[in-house]
């Protein structure tokens, strides 16, 4: 072989940018405008299922339970969609093909890193009012103070009336924070290490300082704060204790450079994925396979819970699927589940300029180069990891290839530098093919993360391709 031949034998990872026509340009660019819409109004994972379901509806997907309540039957090209207590959501067009065959899913998740309320959160000290906070997944504890943040959730009253709440995001709203020790007087503080320099017990959200009229009243700002909190939603104390309220940063998505190539927002950790793949479903039809969009909760602290990927959600409404198309035993879920190919749509770390020593170079994710195949996550010896099959990471590589897709592969880190998880091993169980592929970011887990909007684009273009071709 000479020169010309033997480089053909290698594999060169591009930029995005660089095959993008003026017309794809100009897609792209409105994709990443409604990304930003979607990421506004979907901080937390009970917001983010309730805007897929709106935009479901819209493209014609109907409630499960309508379908079972009148009795009807489902047949090739139909769109249903499943709500798991308002924060897990699965989308299903049928396909041609039996289901025993098997699904093409594309799944991520819809919790982020965020600021909790204890149960027994308010309490008056110093002359202000606070709100007692435990934080939720692998946060720098250090990154959520001195930012403007809000307080968005829901609060269950008497009675059992749901409340929406959310304070901070309008700009006419006030935000709350969290408060750090001046300079001045931080000795001791300096000493500490970076995990420790701020605890989790002092992450305390400052909520008022204005005390009620009466002079002889005890904790007169606490109960400023709660003559406030009843007359716009009707809340008193306790309610706090059947609250779900949570602390997100407070403002909306931006773009980021001079090029507004990027886009900086809260929980770009997993919604980006979310959103590219519901955006890729929403433009299916009538496949040969019966697609699936699933979007859970609970990935962040493990996957536990109700409504986290370890629960029997999709499995049921699987079951309740095939029923509904006449397909239904037990040995045919099992082999539905079984022949299934799955991407794990989830996040991975991007090359920062500023921190290099912590990837290997030559197995690390760049932002611009398209999505990122991650054959295996884990940790210092690939724990608790998925560890996709060469067969089933030569068929995604293919599938990518005939579609002109951009994409890249990369590990999470060096090996002893420390590593993360997903949910692609709880849906390997079931014996389905599954790997981990998504977009590449910085500053993964902070109140503010960065995606370059060609990666977002051409992930949105990949999983509309596997969901087609898997």
């Amino acid at each position: 072989m000479d020169t010309k031949e033997l480089q053909k034998l290698t594999k060169k990872y591009e930029y995005v940018w660089d095959k993008l026509t003026e017309t794809d340009l100009k897609d792209m660019m409105n994709f990443s405008e409604d990304y930003k819409k979607f990421m506004d109004s979907s901080k937390t994972e009970r917001e983010a299922c309730h805007e897929i379901v709106r935009r479901a509806k819209e493209k014609g997907f109907v409630d499960i339970n309508e379908v079972i309540s009148q009795n009807k039957k489902l047949n090739a090209g139909d769109k249903v969609y499943a709500v798991n207590k308002d924060k897990a959501v699965a989308l299903f067009i049928i396909g041609n093909e039996p289901m025993e065959k098997g699904f093409n899913i594309v799944g991520s998740h819809i919790d982020s890193p965020r600021i909790d309320l204890k149960p027994n959160a308010l309490y008056e000290d110093e002359g202000f009012a606070m709100l007692e906070t435990h934080y939720y997944g692998g946060i720098k504890k250090y990154q959520w103070v001195t930012i403007p943040l809000a307080i968005h959730g829901v609060v269950v009253k008497k009675g059992g009336e749901v409340v929406n709440v959310v304070i901070g995001e309008d700009e006419n709203d006030p935000v709350v924070y969290i408060s750090d020790l001046l300079i001045h007087l931080s000795a001791n503080q300096m000493e500490k290490k970076l995990a420790n320099g701020i605890e989790g017990e002092d992450l305390n959200v400052l909520f008022g300082s204005m005390p009620i009229e009466d002079k002889e009243a005890k904790d007169r700002v606490k109960l400023n704060i709660l003559k406030l909190l009843n007359e716009k939603y009707g809340m008193t104390e306790e309610d706090f204790v059947t609250a779900e309220l949570e602390i997100v940063p407070a403002g909306k998505a931006r773009d980021v450079g001079l090029d507004r190539s990027m886009v900086m927002a809260y929980g770009h950790d997993d919604r980006i994925c979310a959103f590219t793949s519901l955006a890729a479903m929403l433009e299916i039809e009538n496949p040969q396979k019966t697609c699936c969009a699933l979007f859970v909760d609970k990935e962040e602290i493990g996957s536990n819970g109700a409504t986290g990927m370890h629960s029997r959600f999709f499995e049921n409404v699987v079951a309740e699927i095939m029923e509904l198309k006449g397909e239904y035993t037990e040995l045919k879920l099992r082999r539905a589940l079984a022949n299934s190919c799955m991407l794990s749509s989830d996040v991975t770390c991007g090359v920062d300029p500023n921190y290099p020593g912590v990837v290997e170079k030559k197995n690390a994710a760049y932002l611009g180069k398209g999505i990122v195949l991650t054959k295996y996550t884990g940790s210092r010896g690939k724990y608790t990891c998925n560890d996709a099959n060469a067969e089933f990471m030569g068929k995604v590589r293919d599938i990518f290839n005939d579609n002109g897709i951009v994409w890249q592969t990369a590990e999470l880190g060096k090996v002893d530098q420390g590593g993360g998880g997903t949910i692609a091993y709880i849906l390997a169980e079931y014996g389905m093919e599954v790997v981990d592929c998504g977009v590449a970011l910085l500053s993964m887990h902070a109140p503010w993360e960065i995606a370059s909007k060609a990666d977002i684009f051409e992930t949105y273009r990949a999983y509309k391709a596997f969901l087609l071709n898997a």
